[in-house]
């Protein structure tokens, strides 16, 4: 199936840019009742799995093990901007379990926020591995592994238990086979899945709609996960960001992965919706969550007039003035 043209973007009135992609938005049962474009269509999850990949730590019951606060639960499913908050709950997590810096295998990294990296900068700071902003997942799976007396070294390693957990965990959710999974690596080291979006959306609907999950403990980590990341959304993301904004909402559970795919889904609608930008850009992800609320008649309007006050439909220049504009193309199909 093609792609659907999801957002053009204008300058001067000339069309500048074309987005093209492809949405799926699946019911409890799992069926497909809208989409735009190829709604099987397969994608790595990039850091669109964060939420899954803190499921078996907080089964296994890591949070009162460390004795663990929502935020620093929060930040375990997290593409942090290493903001002065993330910088803090990143120290106290790491503390708590007792486990140094050293011991992350993600790359030393500078804060992703422009502020926070100017500051960093201006006080002579070096890149640190505590910064990159995967550092929270990798800190909560290191504690995993310690609690389950593993081998440290290898924890980002496929065939490690916790990696191998975590692999089951999210086909479980999904609804597919592990060998339904292709595995790649992520930027930060870790393995990362290739699935069609309408298997993700499956599983996202679980994380807003818990009692989907038969398993038990399951269905209470995930409740005590995604507690945490509406209670915190600041902690998930950072200042702008669009799955902090949508995490405002107490019915709506979400997080962005790079290059271009996004997972979210609605408590009281019943419904995983998972998009993918085939040029891998972030920057239409808000027009397109925008249009998809409209488009289904999303009741609660404050979330998407906070959407299009946060990011504004208006492209801007490097001084501020206004020169074009972006809009969403697509209609859904039911």
């Amino acid at each position: 199936m093609e792609s659907a043209l999801l957002v053009k973007e204008y300058r001067a009135g000339v069309m500048e840019c074309a987005h093209y992609g492809h949405i799926c938005i699946t019911d409890e049962h799992g069926r497909v009742v809208y989409s735009a474009g190829d709604p099987h269509f397969r994608a790595f999850t990039r850091s669109s799995a964060k939420p899954f990949q803190a499921i078996p730590g907080i089964r296994a019951g890591i949070d009162h093990h460390y004795n663990l606060e929502p935020q620093e639960i929060a930040i375990m499913a997290s593409s942090h901007r290493s903001e002065p908050e993330h910088i803090r709950v990143l120290a106290q997590l790491a503390g708590k379990i007792g486990l140094g810096e050293e011991c992350l295998i993600c790359a030393p990294s500078y804060p992703l926020n422009e502020e926070s990296r100017n500051d960093w900068l201006r006080a002579q700071g070096e890149k640190r591995r505590i910064l990159h902003n995967c550092s929270g997942k990798h800190l909560g799976i290191l504690g995993y592994s310690q609690m389950k007396q593993l081998d440290l070294s290898s924890y980002a390693e496929p065939h490690h238990p916790v990696q191998q957990e975590i692999l089951h965990t999210l086909a479980g959710l999904a609804g597919i086979e592990v060998t339904d999974i292709q595995l790649g690596t992520d930027g930060c080291g870790f393995p990362v899945f290739s699935l069609p979006l309408s298997a993700l959306a499956s599983a996202y609907l679980k994380l807003a709609c818990p009692d989907l999950i038969a398993d038990a403990p399951t269905r209470t980590a995930v409740e005590t996960i995604t507690a945490a990341m509406n209670q915190h959304p600041l902690m998930v993301g950072g200042t702008n960001r669009v799955d902090s904004v949508l995490l405002e909402d107490d019915n709506i559970v979400a997080k962005g992965g790079f290059k271009g795919v996004f997972g979210f889904a609605l408590k009281k609608e019943r419904l995983g919706i998972t998009f993918k930008v085939l040029d891998g850009s972030e920057e239409e992800w808000a027009s397109i969550a925008q249009s998809i609320l409209k488009q289904i008649g999303y009741a609660n309007k404050a979330t998407i007039a906070r959407l299009a006050e946060a990011f504004p439909a208006g492209i801007r220049n490097d001084a501020g003035t206004l020169v074009g504009h972006m809009d969403s193309e697509f209609v859904l199909n039911s």
